[in-house]
């Protein structure tokens, strides 16, 4: 006795989450598309009955005019004594009647194929690519291959088809059910009008079928659209690793904005010596001032820390002989508001001009 484990061909992600636009962008690169076939075919047969409907006389009259072409070649063949017929003239004969057939059909065809094409356009838009044709070892392998066979698409793909083949049955059954009192009749009528019934009762029911065909594509782009986005959807690891990929590791930018920060901080401790004056919230807030007429047109933030930065700050300050001022609010100001290398805002101006003159007083400078 052999055992089977269904749930070996189950789907077993847990896809909950709705598809980033990488993805979908990625997987248009790669061709994939929410895209039914259906709608280029039903729009290219469609067309092409419809055409035959009105052109089918002049197609008609084309085609008696080819074979009678033909046929007034032929009287002119050279045979050979023998009786056999000359194959080099007998080949520029049907060459000939096959160029001629084929200048009548094609345009029908090449018009069926431009609607299919548009159809299949209007869908997933114009980009084309050509990663689906590169060959991939993966579609070799048998246990992927039976999963695609016993898959739920596949039993979809067949219960599609097979209804197609019903109702294409059906209507086929019944428009033809209803000619049949002409179809008994063709042997009556001359051959002229015979193969006009004929060609009406096919254009008739190739239009039939093509109308409802078009009923059929709409409901399967819809189906296509809705699997699409089923099979986009994405895990929680997917969104996770993928915003690792392409935004970096949460871990390795912290790292990287630490490093970035000490850095900065040195230069900031390494500019320190060359403040005028540090304004402090004794225990919290150190902000270091300088003011450089060459430089800018008002005082600036030249470094500034909260906790432990901010006594190193003082403690440097005293290292350098910086006087030190306690400000509690214009410290708080200007650490939350000013960034180091602004200027002070035009609201603190008097405040730290006031704090600078009594500094510059200190020092004998004024």
């Amino acid at each position: 006795m052999l055992e089977f484990n269904l749930q070996f061909f189950a789907d077993k992600d847990d896809k909950t989450e709705e598809p980033t636009q990488k993805k979908l962008t990625d997987a248009r690169s790669e061709g994939q598309v929410a895209k039914s076939r259906e709608i280029g075919n039903c729009l290219g047969l469609f067309v092409f009955f419809l055409v035959l409907r009105f052109m089918v006389a002049g197609i008609g009259n084309s085609f008696i005019d080819v074979f009678n072409m033909m046929y007034s070649i032929i009287p002119n063949v050279t045979v050979y004594p023998s009786g056999e017929m000359p194959f080099r003239q007998m080949s520029i004969v049907f060459r000939t009647g096959i160029y001629n057939i084929v200048s009548i059909v094609l345009p029908i065809m090449l018009i069926g194929f431009i609607v299919a094409f548009v159809g299949n356009l209007v869908q997933v838009k114009w980009k084309p690519t050509t990663k689906p044709l590169k060959p991939k070892f993966s579609k070799l392998d048998p246990i992927k291959g039976m999963k695609r066979i016993f898959s739920a698409n596949s039993l979809v793909e067949l219960l599609k088809s097979l209804v197609k083949l019903f109702l294409i049955g059906f209507i086929c059954y019944v428009y033809i059910k209803d000619k049949a009192f002409l179809i008994f009749t063709l042997y009556e009528i001359p051959l002229m009008q015979g193969i006009s019934v004929v060609g009406n009762t096919i254009i008739d029911l190739g239009i039939r079928i093509s109308a409802f065909y078009i009923v059929l594509a709409a409901a399967d782009f819809g189906y296509q659209k809705w699997k699409f986005h089923k099979d986009m959807k994405m895990s929680k690891q997917e969104v996770k690793d993928e915003y690792k990929n392409s935004e970096g590791d949460p871990q390795v930018k912290g790292k990287i904005k630490s490093k970035m920060m000490e850095a900065s901080r040195r230069r900031m401790m390494q500019k320190l010596p060359q403040a005028d004056v540090v304004i402090t919230n004794p225990t919290h807030y150190a902000v270091a001032i300088k003011y450089e007429p060459s430089e800018k047109d008002a005082p600036y933030v030249l470094a500034k820390g909260e906790g432990y930065l901010a006594q190193k700050i003082k403690e440097v300050a005293k290292e350098n002989k910086i006087e030190i001022v306690e400000n509690k609010p214009v410290a708080r100001m200007l650490y939350h508001n000013v960034e180091i290398g602004e200027t002070v805002p035009p609201e603190l101006y008097q405040a730290v001009a006031e704090i600078l003159a009594f500094v510059y007083h200190l020092q004998g400078k004024i």
